[in-house]
């Protein structure tokens, strides 16, 4: 017997994130508290029977009750997120399932240890919810989000994360523009390499607890580096996403 039985939420609320981006709020008739990093299985069934399915981690903290936030980047030629994002409106109906996951998670037993999130695209999207959850439980630990984006206006949750940076100074936002940075940038403009790495690592007086999440390729790299910097297998979790392009 499945733990989790396929449901049917109502889209409440439709965020446009960027341009490529949507956030959709969907409130649950069963909803179960999840943990930072889980994610949700989306089903779409065509008139025909034909069933097309896909994960997509969850936006919001455990703290949103009854509703859970799924933010999902359009991808040229994916049939579910087109249909999410070209034929769903507020009001619709959504198969979903979850939550799911218990490696790529953040627990609050884990809120004394320093933390380093590090996101290409849309993989900033699991490592969100840990932050919005930090920041509701008022945890101090040291926190570095090093975020590859191509543009300003593909970042998503920009203006959020700079506001979380303002009002917490144990957080820390690094951002890294590999195509087009803002006027004036003097930050960081290239992909994420093992100096910048070396950078950010310095930051942190002892050891963090790492997640990475993107694209295969830049996972793999980051996390390969992150171990020849001596950073532990054990403190570093990883979670690839689908295609992006940061």
């Amino acid at each position: 017997m499945e733990k989790f039985q396929w449901q049917i939420a109502q889209v409440k609320a439709i965020t446009q994130e960027t341009p490529r981006v949507k956030t959709f709020t969907l409130q649950l008739p069963q909803w179960i508290p999840h943990v930072t990093g889980q994610h949700y299985d989306l089903r779409l069934t065509a008139e025909d029977g034909y069933q097309a399915e896909r994960s997509y981690s969850i936006a919001s903290p455990p703290e949103q009750t009854g509703e859970i936030d799924l933010t999902v980047e359009l991808i040229d030629d994916g049939e579910v997120s087109s249909y999410l994002h070209e034929g769903i409106s507020v009001g619709d109906p959504l198969e979903v399932r979850g939550p799911i996951g218990g490696y790529f998670v953040w627990k609050d037993n884990m809120a004394n240890i320093p933390l380093l999130l590090i996101a290409g695209g849309s993989g900033v999207v699991p490592l969100m919810a840990m932050l919005r959850h930090r920041a509701k439980i008022g945890a101090k630990n040291p926190t570095v989000l090093l975020f590859s984006v191509r543009t300003a206006e593909e970042t998503i949750y920009h203006q959020e994360l700079r506001q979380l940076a303002d009002q917490d100074a144990q957080f820390t936002l690094l951002l890294t523009y590999t195509r087009q940075p803002p006027p004036e940038w003097s930050g960081y403009q290239r992909r994420i390499d093992r100096p910048m790495l070396t950078d950010v690592l310095k930051s942190f007086t002892s050891q963090p607890i790492s997640f990475v999440c993107g694209p295969t390729l830049l996972v793999e790299q980051v996390a390969n580096t992150l171990v020849d910097l001596d950073i532990p297998t054990d403190k570093i979790r990883t979670e690839r996403f689908g295609p992006t392009g940061a």
